[in-house]
C-alpha cells in the first residue's frame, strides 16, 4: 500500500485534505467515497512532495520528541508498529506531520525496517536518530530505546532552547553594530570627506585609509557579495567530500574555545547513545557501530570505529577510545570503572550527565564573555571612524590659530 494525499469534500460542502492508505489513486477515490466524501484531488505523496522537499524544513525537534515518546507508549501498550504509525497519523495536527508519517508507514508497510523507513525522511529524522532506532530493532528492545531517546531529546531540546536564548542579544547587537558601521563607511564618510578633499592639506595617515575602505566598499559591494556566495557554495561543495570533511573536523577539534565544546557535544552524545542502547541490550559492537554513526564529527565518528575494530580483536573499551585521544579522560575512566564493575551503562549514563553539565558551564562562560568582546570591539571599530574624521578637523583649527 501507498500514501496518497487527498482533497474532498464533505456531505456539508466542507474542503477537507489529508492522507490516505491505498493501492491505487483508484482505490484511495473508492475508499474516500465510502466514507461519504467526494473526492477532488488525489495524488501519491512521493510525487505529491517532489517539488515542496527541497524548501520543507522537515519535524520539528520538539514535534520530533513528542512522536518519540508517543510511539514508545503506544509499542509498549503492545500495538504493533504499523497502528502505532497509523494512530500517530490520526493524532497528528499539522498536514506535514502527517504526511511525513504516512511515507514512513507506506514504506514499512512495503517491508523495510523502521530504520530503514525513517531514512526516506532524513530531513525529519536526523542520522544519529536513525542510528539508535537501528540498534533498538536490532536487539528487540525498540520501545525502551524510544523511551530513553525521548528523554535525550527533550534534553537536548532543552540545552538548545536556553543557548538560543542566550545568543540573542549578542547577536542582535552584532548585526546592528555591523549595518551602523556599513552605514557610516558607506553613506556619512563619504559626505564628511568631501569638505577635506576641497583643502589642499595633507590628511592623516588614519583618514586616508578610511576613505579608501569607503570608496573600495562603495565600488565593490556587488562583487564581495558574489564572491562571498561562490566562496560559501564552494565551500560546501568541498565538505561534501568525505576526505577533506574529515580534516575540517579534525581542525575543529584543535581550535581554540570552538573545540573544547564541539570535543563536549559528540562526548555527551556519544555516551548518552552507548547508554541507550546498552541499556536496550544491544550488544557493545552494534552499539558502537551505531554510536559512531550518531556523532556529528567525522574525526570522532571515525576513532569510534577503530575503537569497535580493535575491541572486537579483544582490547578494552576503554583502552580502545584513549589511543585516539580525541575523548576526554573522564569518560576514559568512568568507560574503565563500568567494565570492570559490570556497570558499563551507568557509567555511560553518568559520563552523558557529567559532560552535559561541563558543556552548559563552558557555554555559560563563552557567552558570558562574548558579549563584552563584542561591545568592546565593535566601540573600537566606531571610535577608529570617529577619530579618522576628526583628526583632519583638528588640524584645520590648528593651523587657524
Amino acid at each position: 500500500m501507498e500514501a496518497y494525499r487527498y482533497e474532498a469534500l464533505d456531505a456539508a460542502g466542507r474542503k477537507l485534505t489529508g492522507v490516505i492508505q491505498a493501492d491505487s489513486a483508484r482505490q484511495a477515490r473508492a475508499a474516500l467515497r465510502a466514507q461519504g466524501l467526494l473526492p477532488a484531488a488525489v495524488s501519491a505523496l512521493r510525487e505529491a512532495g517532489t517539488g515542496t522537499r527541497l524548501w520543507q524544513r522537515g519535524i520539528s525537534p520538539a514535534q520530533l520528541s513528542l512522536l518519540t515518546r508517543q510511539l514508545a507508549t503506544l509499542l509498549t501498550a503492545g500495538l504493533t508498529l504499523e497502528q502505532a504509525l497509523g494512530a500517530l497519523i490520526e493524532e497528528a495536527d499539522e498536514p506535514l506531520v502527517r504526511e511525513v508519517l504516512a511515507g514512513v508507514k507506506s514504506e514499512v508497510m512495503a517491508g523495510l525496517t523502521l530504520a530503514g523507513a525513517l531514512a526516506t525522511q532524513e530531513k525529519s529524522f536526523p542520522e544519529f536518530y536513525r542510528a539508535l532506532i537501528s540498534g533498538g530493532e536490532e536487539s528487540g528492545g525498540l520501545p525502551t530505546i524510544l523511551q530513553h531517546l525521548a528523554d535525550y531529546l527533550d534534553a537536548s531540546q532543552a540545552l538548545r532552547q536556553k543557548t538560543a536564548l542566550a545568543l540573542l542579544y549578542p547577536t542582535l547587537v552584532s548585526v546592528v553594530a555591523i549595518l551602523i558601521v556599513t552605514g557610516l563607511l558607506v553613506y556619512v564618510v563619504p559626505q564628511v570627506v568631501q569638505v577635506f578633499a576641497q583643502s589642499r592639506q595633507t590628511l592623516p595617515l588614519m583618514t586616508r585609509g578610511l576613505i579608501a575602505l569607503s570608496g573600495f566598499l562603495r565600488a565593490a559591494w556587488p562583487y564581495l557579495l558574489v564572491a562571498a556566495i561562490a566562496a560559501a557554495a564552494l565551500a560546501r561543495t568541498i565538505l561534501r567530500q568525505e576526505a577533506w570533511r574529515l580534516r575540517w573536523d579534525a581542525a575543529l577539534l584543535r581550535a581554540p574555545g570552538v573545540g573544547t565544546l564541539l570535543r563536549g557535544v559528540n562526548t555527551a552524545r556519544f555516551a548518552s547513545t552507548l547508554a541507550i542502547l546498552a541499556g536496550g541490550g544491544v550488544p557493545l559492537l552494534p552499539a558502537l557501530a551505531s554510536a559512531a554513526r550518531a556523532l556529528g564529527n567525522r574525526a570522532m565518528s571515525g576513532a569510534v570505529e577503530q575503537a569497535a575494530a580493535a575491541v572486537r580483536e579483544g582490547t578494552g573499551l576503554a583502552r580502545a577510545l584513549a589511543a585516539s585521544r580525541l575523548f576526554p579522560p573522564l569518560l576514559i575512566h568512568l568507560i574503565a570503572s563500568g567494565e570492570a564493575s559490570g556497570k558499563l551503562e551507568d557509567m555511560l549514563n553518568r559520563a552523558a550527565h557529567l559532560e552535559t553539565r561541563a558543556l552548559e558551564r563552558r557555554l555559560a562562560v563563552f557567552l558570558t564573555l562574548l558579549e563584552p568582546i563584542m561591545i568592546l570591539v565593535m566601540g573600537a571599530i566606531v571610535l577608529m571612524i570617529v577619530l579618522a574624521i576628526l583628526l583632519p578637523i583638528i588640524e584645520i583649527n590648528q593651523l587657524v590659530r
